[in-house]
C-alpha cells in the first residue's frame, strides 16, 4: 500500500524552528518530486518546497526562501522541511506529496502530484 506519512507539526513561538518529516511507505522516493505544500483557514493550499530525490535539486517558494530548508535522507525514504525564524504566518497545516518525475515538470501544481500525506498542523504565535 502506497502511503505518506507527515509528521513534526506543533506549537511554536515565533523565531523558533521545526523540522517536519515525510516518510513514505509503497513505493520509492528516489524516482519522484517530493513537494511540501501549506493551507491556512480559508485560503489556497501553496507550495513551498521541493526537492527532486534522483538530482537532488531543490526549490523554495519566495516566501519561505532562505529560513525552510528541504533534505531528504534516501536510506530512509524520507523527506525533511527544516524551518527556522518562523513566523505567525506560517502558520498553516503542512502537507506533504510525491509526484512524476521531478519538480521541473510537476512544479506546485496540486493535480500533478500523485500521493499525499496527511497533513500535520504547524502554529507559530507571536
Amino acid at each position: 500500500e502506497v502511503q505518506l506519512q507527515a509528521s513534526g507539526g506543533g506549537l511554536v513561538q515565533a523565531g523558533g524552528s521545526l523540522r517536519l518529516s515525510c516518510a513514505a511507505s509503497g513505493f520509492s522516493f528516489d524516482d519522484y518530486a517530493v513537494g511540501w505544500f501549506r493551507q491556512a483557514p480559508g485560503k489556497e493550499r501553496e507550495g513551498v518546497s521541493c526537492l527532486t530525490s534522483s538530482d537532488g535539486l531543490t526549490y523554495d517558494g519566495d516566501s519561505v526562501k532562505g529560513r525552510f530548508t528541504i533534505s531528504s535522507d534516501n536510506a530512509k525514504n524520507t523527506v525533511y522541511l527544516q524551518m527556522n525564524s518562523l513566523k505567525p504566518e506560517d502558520t498553516a497545516v503542512y502537507y506533504c506529496a510525491a509526484g512524476f518525475p521531478n519538480c521541473t515538470v510537476v512544479g506546485y501544481q496540486n493535480t500533478a502530484y500523485d500521493y499525499w500525506g496527511q497533513g500535520t498542523q504547524v502554529t507559530v504565535s507571536s
